[in-house]
């Protein structure tokens, strides 16, 4: 990451503006990068992946916008090198997953019996839904687009006692496909594009709203169902907690 001095025409650049706008907001993307550059995004991958209090750090819109603040001159204001970038939001999604399930191993039943945060027991009942409807494979990878199921995916995880194996071996793929493909993205629009930086916030709200819809999707069709087969009993709730596929 490059700081110029002083006053310049720099100052000016639409993607300055955004991250000074920013600065001093730790839920926007622009805050971590302007400070901390390719570390930053390290930092909040790791903690949004393997600690529960890192549900909401800004795991997408982070992604996004490096890959765009990638595509800025040398000499701007804030500029990010790509290889960099990528090497550390690999590093932070795969060593904080794996984190976050072994910490979910060897306590997090008891730790998440003392969580009082909403946010986090919706995410739960999420991440539960997508193990139960896909198994564990295609759920820990589609749990690295989801928000806040991918923080707590991963404890719950370890909470279940998925086979380590078959968790390192899933939780690698999809967080090699999410970290690389959604910083890929934002490189490829920034270069594409002319102009596209000037409307970051609007593209960053987008990447937040669509991130958000596969939650949405869940959530309708696990009522769908529930609607479908009345009201559940504890007998219900206790099967559809204990089946899963075989480990």
């Amino acid at each position: 990451m490059t700081v110029s001095a002083g006053i310049s025409p720099l100052a000016a650049h639409p993607l300055w503006v955004a991250a000074a706008a920013g600065a001093g907001n730790p839920l926007g993307a622009s805050f971590w990068l302007s400070s901390l550059g390719a570390f930053g995004v390290f930092l909040v991958l790791f903690a949004e992946t393997g600690l529960l209090i890192g549900f909401f750090l800004p795991g997408d819109s982070l992604l996004f916008t490096s890959g765009l603040f990638c595509t800025t001159s040398a000499t701007a204001t804030v500029h990010l090198s790509l290889p960099m970038v990528l090497l550390a939001a690999v590093a932070g999604a795969l060593s904080g997953a794996q984190v976050g399930f072994m910490l979910g191993r060897r306590g997090g039943a008891a730790l998440v019996a003392r969580v009082r945060n909403w946010h986090l027991h919706a995410g739960l009942e999420r991440a539960d839904v997508l193990f139960a409807r896909y198994g564990y494979a295609k759920a820990i990878v589609l749990a690295r687009f989801i928000p806040v199921v991918r923080t707590v995916l991963n404890p719950l995880a370890g909470i279940l006692a998925v086979p380590t194996r078959t968790f390192t071996l899933w939780q690698i793929a999809g967080g090699l496909v999410w970290s690389i493909g959604v910083t890929l993205a934002g490189y490829v629009l920034g270069s594409s594009i002319p102009g596209i930086d000037q409307y970051l916030l609007p593209v960053i709200a987008l990447i937040v709203i669509v991130s958000v819809i596969p939650v949405g999707l869940e959530l309708w069709r696990a009522r769908k169902t529930r609607g479908g087969r009345g009201a559940p009993n504890a007998g219900d709730e206790q099967a559809t907690t204990i089946n899963r596929e075989p480990r």
